[in-house]
């Protein structure tokens, strides 16, 4: 008799735990959808951290018209954790449809004018939030990192082709992520945003912190920028676990080595120690330099196949789930889940 289906062993094992492990994953956009997608697999204690730097697209507009936090972000995350039934599925659908017009609602995610009628309607971020994802159904909770809408610097090296060994400020999160030169650093304005508290409080429950994967720069980061938020990382007695990218990305971390993504993200929190680094073992070209950079945040390398076998570089969300399952079984039992 063959085996039964991956998916189908992930959720017995799940039902078999006596209790679920507490997990937080921090990162936004597509990278942070992707471990959302797989941690929703394995534990139904699941809360996701995410930025509110975007200034692009239907979130910039939004930002700008209104003032409120950016949604996009916030948006992909509660769908990434929708179901896989038809409720789930629909709803997923929906919050991610765009309108395409002429007019003022070309672009305009579904998902993002819910997001910011109900926080109109509420006066309160954290709270409409979960009245989303109660209505989706979602398998866990999204939090935004900060309650104030914030601007994202780089120091840049080479923005302008022209004068190559010039350091530019590059603003906002979407010109970031596109700059054809190489990012010294990041930072975010106001320079010390106030941390939503439930997210420094779910870090600090937590049994696992998973950081990434996600845009290096804009999107994983941010979140050490962030001074309440970065003392509950340093402070949590959770293990954590930093998961990175297939490839690296245009523009902002282009060349980047998978060492190097470990080593600029020392330099922004050099007090934050990690326990593991999870890797594509194909992303690895040189698994010594990885081991070594890893060691210098106090953290062993786990190499798993976890990418799509076809198509552009995206994480398979059951082979993702399937490496944090033996991660969080392997490396320490701090939580009664076992």
């Amino acid at each position: 008799m063959s085996s039964p289906p991956r998916r189908a062993r992930l959720t017995r094992l799940s039902r078999r735990r006596s209790a679920q492990p507490k997990v937080v994953a921090l990162g936004g956009g597509m990278g942070l959808s992707a471990s959302l997608a797989a941690l929703r697999r394995i534990t139904g204690d699941l809360t996701a951290v995410v930025t509110v730097a975007d200034d692009g697209g239907s979130s910039g507009r939004l930002r700008d018209e209104l003032g409120v936090l950016p949604p996009g972000d916030l948006r992909k995350a509660l769908a990434a954790l929708c179901g896989d039934d038809d409720w789930g599925q629909t709803w997923a659908r929906v919050i991610q449809h765009r309108f395409q017009s002429k007019g003022e609602l070309h672009e305009h995610a579904v998902g993002n004018l819910l997001i910011v009628a109900l926080w109109e309607q509420l006066g309160d971020h954290v709270q409409a939030l979960d009245l989303v994802g109660k209505l989706l159904g979602a398998h866990g909770r999204v939090l935004p990192m900060s309650a104030v809408p914030l601007e994202l610097q780089a120091l840049v090296k080479g923005h302008d082709p022209e004068r190559a060994e010039a350091v530019d400020t590059v603003r906002g999160q979407a010109n970031v992520a596109l700059t054809r030169g190489e990012v010294q650093s990041v930072h975010l304005v106001p320079h010390d945003p106030p941390a939503v508290p439930d997210a420094v409080a779910a870090v600090l429950d937590a049994d696992w912190v998973v950081l990434g994967p996600g845009s290096w720069f804009s999107s994983v980061i941010p979140h050490l920028l962030v001074p309440e938020l970065l003392e509950a990382l340093t402070e949590t007695k959770a293990r954590k676990v930093l998961s990175l990218n297939l490839a690296p990305q245009p523009g902002e971390t282009e060349g980047f080595s998978p060492q190097r993504h470990l080593e600029v993200l020392g330099r922004h929190a050099p007090k934050l120690a990690l326990d593991v680094v999870l890797a594509d073992e194909a992303a690895v070209p040189d698994r010594d330099s990885l081991t070594d950079a890893a060691k210098r945040l106090g953290a062993a390398v786990e190499l798993a196949p976890v990418a799509q076998a076809v198509g552009s570089p995206k994480h398979d969300p059951e082979l993702l789930a399937a490496a944090y399952d033996r991660i969080f079984r392997m490396h320490g039992r701090i939580g009664p889940w076992r």
